[in-house]
């Protein structure tokens, strides 16, 4: 397509190869709007992540050629930005009330399923903040029927009553919804899944974190909690057992020589599972610093493809939402996945006296295709052993 010197194509960004195409979300801009260089232009949705697609400079967005809802492919041009043209005035009231809002103010406004068109804007010029949404979503909201939101609040639907008179709604699925629906199945239909489990007594490391934790946030500038000290065990099990961190690939089996770790993090955009590549390479601080850096970024839909694509070995986390015991599902091509739960005060029998200890029920879940039960079991001990005793997951023994 060729544009004037002063106009630019704006293009979808390079997807990753295991992704063909991607969905639109929603335009943060309208035609004739002024645009800021690095200002968030449209949402874009793949199976695996949410992407922003920022402007490389600042201009007027002329034309778009994509709508909300279009399915796109990488490096498509979607629309055109002027970077010469004046900002024209839309004429449109409806234009105008979008033009109104803030880009913060839009998303909390969808997330909380508030209608901006209602509110009355403190900000400069009669502009919509963060602040006015928040304001209007503490206060009690009238509902219609016929406005309900789907997953991520981008797709709206219409509600219909049954014969009974009771209302349904039949929302579509994201992309990343079908995308995680597809895996799950693909896994379950694939591998011959098996699960074992075993106990943790966690008091040497809550023991371990309560003494140090002042010293390594002062230090570290990040909190000390226990999912690196999962990481780190798990990594030290993995070193024993490599079949663990083995794949399969059609009749071969083939052993990663690295350990590139899975950590399940949920969001409101369904469940995603960055990499934390190299773990064996890095400190306890570098991993809490990568988790949490994770967790942010997933609320925001801003964890990028690359950091989605691999991983040897996953762990899923139900202890933070209350979880007491389950079964994992194996996240493929990998062939094992280790679920941890909450701790909680149980009774134990220890040097033949019953306790109270913190205990985690720990659940691993493995492709019995190449992971015989013996190693399923071996290496779920050498987890358990790592963590009562920690000094050797510090010590590296």
């Amino acid at each position: 397509m060729k544009v004037e010197t002063s106009q630019i194509e704006i293009r979808v960004p390079q997807l990753s190869e295991s992704v063909s195409e991607a969905t639109l979300v929603s335009w943060h801009k309208q035609p004739g709007e002024a645009v800021a260089e690095g200002e968030n232009l449209i949402d874009i949705e793949t199976d695996k992540v949410v992407l922003e697609l920022p402007a490389i400079k600042s201009g007027v967005l002329s034309k778009i050629l994509k709508k909300d809802g279009d399915k796109v492919t990488s490096n498509e041009v979607i629309a055109i930005l002027d970077t010469a043209a004046s900002v024209q005035k839309k004429p449109a009231v409806a234009a105008q009330a979008q033009a109104a809002v803030m880009p913060a103010a839009k998303k909390i406004a969808a997330e909380n399923k508030v209608d901006t068109a209602t509110i009355s804007g403190s900000g400069r010029g009669g502009r919509v903040t963060k602040e006015d949404v928040l304001s209007t979503a503490k206060e009690p909201q009238p509902t219609t029927p016929s406005s309900f939101k789907g997953e991520g609040g981008g797709k709206t639907v219409a509600s219909a009553a049954s014969a009974s008179g009771r209302m349904e709604q039949r929302v579509p699925m994201t992309r990343i919804r079908q995308r995680i629906a597809e895996r799950l199945l693909q896994s379950q239909q694939n591998a011959a899944i098996l699960t074992t489990f075993n106990e943790v007594n966690m008091q040497p490391v809550i023991e371990l974190r309560t003494r140090y934790k002042e010293a390594f946030e002062k230090k570290h500038g990040v909190k000390l909690g226990f999912m690196s000290f999962f990481v780190k065990a798990t990594v030290m099990a993995l070193q024993k057992f490599p079949v663990v961190n083995a794949s399969v690939d059609g009749t071969d089996i083939i052993y990663h020589g690295y350990y590139d770790i899975g950590v399940a993090i949920g969001s409101e955009r369904g469940l995603v599972v960055p990499i934390i590549r190299d773990a064996d390479k890095l400190s306890l601080a570098d991993i809490e610093k990568q988790i949490t850096d994770f967790g942010a970024r997933a609320k925001d839909g801003k964890i990028t493809l690359e950091e989605l694509n691999g991983g040897t070995f996953s762990i899923s986390n139900g202890g933070v939402f209350g979880s007491m015991l389950s079964t994992p599902i194996i996240n493929p091509p990998q062939s094992a996945i280790l679920g941890i739960h909450a701790t909680k005060d149980r009774p134990v029998a220890e040097n033949g006296q019953v306790v109270i200890r913190p205990m985690n029920y720990l659940a691993l879940s493995y492709d019995h295709r190449i992971v015989d039960g013996r190693d399923a079991v071996l290496f779920l001990a050498a987890i358990k052993e790592a963590l009562e005793y920690p000094g050797r997951v510090l010590l590296d023994l």
